[in-house]
């Protein structure tokens, strides 16, 4: 009698199999058993083998729903055989295009509209919100002129939607924003996390209003902290804009779509509930953007289908070289990206440092000292992450002192003396002006701070 050629047992391709435990339910010599380690290229708990029994009849394989993770013992001999796939190649960068734009008279717009048109301008065609007092009318007008613009407006079911439609669209290498105030930012920071750390762009319009909790609908400058310090867990940081004018609403906007692309990340538009609801002129600028497509994204066809974008890296080695990429990004950001607007600033000895609309009242402050005799100047930080310390420190050997003025609680003030911190400058006196609760500093608070502080310095 002839003797039975023994079939192949089964061999298991760990980075495939997701445990789904269908082989250890067929299994009739009990040769199968769910696992207890993860794999790390999966992040799944792959199954165990236990042959000595095994009779190679094949119900296993015939079970397994994932292609190759469990086969017999040939096809995997000519599977490890096989030549390996060619290395990804990305697609070129199709490059963006600017478009010169018909020469216009200015209009007269509030400070959320000028930063819907600026994004607009900017190219992007993709809203995702959740309406907001005091960001609202922005998200408004976007959903009137994104549809006659070929464009999607979507009002998303809550703020966590919102980032997340945004994750997407910006995985897919299209330009996307939303319009949100504090509370629903502060909902958005998971979703920014992951933003950050899969390197996808997007840009968020904050309207701040006072908090904590819902607070009110009042202007303060109440999330300098959490822009600055607080866009999720691990090493987060994306560039920050401080607007003070509806013209910068719009300017600032459509740098953020630039600063977005040019870096991969998120980018905050930080705005107070006041500039959001203030009028002012604005002029277009000569030129517009039309996106192109980055080499990297995810948009759906057949040429980018090898790209993968993804925050999630299990391996510690491979997640702190990311990490690692990551702050060095950040030090380019650091170095190239740090803005700000000096007014009379020259030979000041002392200087008001202010963002947003506190800085407005304290430019009118500066001039009635000045008219006083005080050399006083504004130092306006208008990248408030990262802090324009480059641009601060040149007036440090000449200025006697520093008055800060904000609505918040020392949140501004902490930025400039951690950037003072960090490049080894001597803070000297610093002083504040602060308001809270949605009540904004007046000239005439600032003015007897200033004229105390002057006084006191030059004794």
């Amino acid at each position: 009698m002839a003797r039975m050629e023994a079939r192949p047992k089964p061999v298991l391709r760990e980075d495939w199999c997701k445990g789904c435990g269908r082989c250890v339910e067929v299994c009739a010599r009990s040769c199968i058993a769910p696992g207890e380690q993860v794999n790390p290229g999966s992040g799944l708990v792959p199954i165990s083998l236990r042959l000595d029994d095994c009779n190679g009849c094949g119900l296993c394989v015939d079970a397994c729903p994932e292609p190759y993770a469990l086969v017999a013992a040939g096809l995997a001999g000519r599977l490890a055989a096989a030549r390996p796939p060619a290395p990804w190649a990305p697609p070129p960068e199709v490059p963006a295009e600017r478009v010169p734009v018909p020469e216009r008279r200015p209009l007269v717009l509030k400070g959320t509209h000028a930063s819907a048109v600026g994004a607009l301008l900017a190219g992007c065609r993709h809203f995702f919100g959740y309406p907001i007092t005091p960001s609202t009318e922005g998200a408004e007008l976007m959903a009137k002129l994104l549809p006659a613009l070929g464009g999607t407006f979507l009002q998303a079911a809550s703020e966590v939607a919102t980032v997340n439609h945004m994750y997407g669209c910006g995985g897919a290498g299209r330009p996307s924003m939303t319009f949100t105030s504090s509370p629903g930012f502060s909902l958005m920071l998971e979703g920014i996390s992951y933003m950050i750390g899969a390197e996808v762009p997007g840009v968020f319009v904050d309207v701040m209003r006072a908090g904590p909790g819902l607070g009110n609908i009042g202007p303060e400058q109440s999330d300098l902290k959490l822009a600055c310090r607080g866009l999720g867990h691990g090493n987060t940081h994306a560039p920050v804009l401080a607007p003070a004018t509806p013209q910068e609403m719009l300017d600032f906007t459509a740098l953020a779509f630039e600063l977005a692309f040019r870096y991969r990340t998120p980018v905050v538009v930080l705005a107070d509930g006041h500039l959001g609801q203030m009028t002012g002129k604005v002029s277009l600028p000569r030129e517009l953007a039309r996106p192109g497509l980055p080499s990297w994204a995810v948009p759906g066809d057949a040429a980018h289908r090898g790209n993968l974008v993804c925050s999630l890296l299990l391996e510690e080695a491979q997640q702190e070289r990311h990490n690692l990429a990551l702050l060095e990004k950040y030090a380019r950001v650091t170095a190239a990206e740090q803005r700000a607007e000096l007014f009379r600033c020259d030979d000041a000895e002392l200087v008001l440092v202010a963002c947003n609309s506190p800085a407005r009242t304290a430019k009118g402050a500066v001039q009635a000292l000045r008219a006083e005799g005080i050399r006083a100047g504004l130092f306006r930080p208008q990248t408030v992450w990262p802090f324009p310390i480059r641009h601060l420190a040149p007036l440090l050997g000449r200025a006697r002192a520093i008055l800060v003025v904000e609505a918040s609680d020392g949140q501004l003030e902490d930025e400039l003396r951690l950037a003072l911190s960090h490049a080894g400058r001597a803070p000297g006196e610093i002083r504040h002006v602060r308001r809270l609760g949605g009540v904004l500093p007046a000239e005439g608070e600032i003015l007897a701070a200033a004229r105390s502080l002057s006084a006191e310095v030059r004794q």
